[in-house]
């Protein structure tokens, strides 16, 4: 390039400041949570998170998205591996570079989950159970299978709009397309398309089924914020640009099978397991 100094990119910038901290050496579970301003909360999320699976020892990784309060200095005193990148891009963007930070450090497995305190810790493992029997490449948690202490009408009605959409879209019974908690093989995210900066949620969603890997839900449990305020928008605002992720990603995914030989089949040597697995 030339002229002026070549752009860094921003990821690549972190991954490197990252990595003279804490090396790239992962244990076989990696732990991703992408937080911004979430100093209040972050200390009780990553409290119950458990240090070790069924053997495997886990890490967890905040990568903290351009905060202005205390969110990385808590997410450190709490044991969390930090990456604090200074500029803030969306949820999505840092949920991106967690999934890189953990497949460029060899975690075989991800596991997502939210800094607000949201989602019970002792589910991590039942979420992450068949993905690790080989039953499943992704394993996604489901108020609808089990319990959430919300009392807003509009989010529980969206919740199953989202939920019949998408199902209709993919041909898979989804009852849940938004919960954060999640499990995949690590190789997963980097074989589909990730480019939304927020609500990525659906957009792997989709992803993940439309490239043919084997989906499951497990009954989990949405809890009240533990402190703060969500930063994605009231309801209509969230309904409307979750809306446009979930169509464009739709017919993103589309056009790229129209145009493409057939998704690689799933690794996993089991039958999948049922959406009612506990």
């Amino acid at each position: 390039m030339t002229g002026p100094e070549r752009l860094v990119d921003p990821d690549d910038a972190a991954i490197a400041e990252f990595t003279s901290q804490y090396g790239l050496d992962l244990p076989p579970i990696a732990i991703v949570i992408a937080a911004y301003n979430e100093e209040n909360g972050i200390g009780e999320a990553l409290g119950g998170i458990p240090a070790v699976i069924d053997g495997m020892e886990t890490a967890t990784i905040v990568v903290v998205d351009g905060s202005t309060d205390r969110t990385a200095d808590e997410a450190r005193k709490a044991g969390a591996m930090v990456c604090d990148v200074p500029t803030n891009r969306g949820q999505g963007a840092a949920l991106r570079l967690g999934y890189r930070l953990a497949r460029e450090g060899g975690a075989r497995y991800i596991v997502t989950t939210d800094a607000d305190g949201q989602y019970d810790p002792a589910d991590i493992k039942r979420v992450l159970a068949p993905v690790l029997r080989g039953e499943a490449d992704f394993a996604t948690g489901s108020r609808v299978l089990g319990r959430q202490e919300t009392y807003d009408r509009v989010r529980r009605l969206g919740v199953h709009v989202f939920a019949w959409m998408i199902s209709r879209m993919t041909g898979q019974r989804i009852t849940d397309t938004s919960f954060g908690l999640r499990a995949m093989r690590a190789e997963v995210t980097g074989a589909v398309t990730l480019a939304q900066p927020q609500y990525q949620s659906s957009e792997l969603l989709i992803g993940v089924i439309s490239h043919g890997y084997k989906v499951v839900e497990v009954p989990a449990t949405m809890r009240l914020r533990a402190a703060g305020t969500t930063k994605k928008g009231g309801n209509l605002v969230y309904g409307y640009r979750y809306s446009r992720v979930v169509v464009g990603t739709w017919l993103r995914e589309r056009r790229a099978a129209s145009s493409s030989p057939a998704p690689a089949p799933s690794t996993t040597t089991s039958e999948p397991v049922s959406a009612k697995t506990k």
